[in-house]
């Protein structure tokens, strides 16, 4: 016998029938797939956005923590990200998360993180630093990072304010 056919006993005569799946049962699974779809496809969308979002912070976090480094070992601040990776306070460039490349990052020198505001230093330390020695101050520079990803993130904060 085989497996998709039955056979059935119609007034002595022998007839085979297919089972299959009607239309109607395709559609019901289609519909609960779809309805299932909708309901875990923007919780993941907002799963890869906040964990996007985590490793920028973390990237900047590194980048930030490289710059005060380089500035306590040198007595100045880095030229360029290049010059990070180059005297190794970093083995790389990190790629922004949001816009996944290596040159969007925005160096900020300490006069432009000043004017963006006093959460623009990337440590207490470093504005203790820096205020305590104005001819780091004046140097010029990299004393902070952003990412230079247009939009807002999850809170609503602007990515290039981070």
């Amino acid at each position: 016998m085989h497996l998709l056919a039955r056979l059935a006993t119609k007034d002595g005569a022998k007839t085979r029938r297919l089972r299959a799946f009607t239309l109607i049962e395709l559609l019901v699974v289609l519909a609960i797939l779809a309805l299932l779809l909708t309901i875990a496809a923007p919780h993941y969308i907002q799963h890869v956005e906040r964990a996007r979002e985590v490793a920028l912070r973390s990237s900047l976090k590194v980048m930030r923590e490289a710059i005060d480094k380089f500035q306590g070992d040198q007595g100045r601040l880095p030229q360029n990200l290049d010059e990070l990776v180059m005297r190794s306070y970093l083995k790389a460039i990190p790629v922004d998360p949001i816009t996944e490349k290596r040159d969007t990052w925005l160096a900020l020198s300490e006069s432009d993180a000043l004017a963006m505001g006093p959460n623009s230093l990337s440590s207490p330390a470093t504005s203790t630093v820096a205020a305590a020695n104005t001819a780091v101050q004046n140097a010029p520079g990299i004393a902070d990072v952003r990412s230079g990803a247009p939009g807002n993130g999850i809170d609503g904060t602007p990515y290039q304010q981070w």
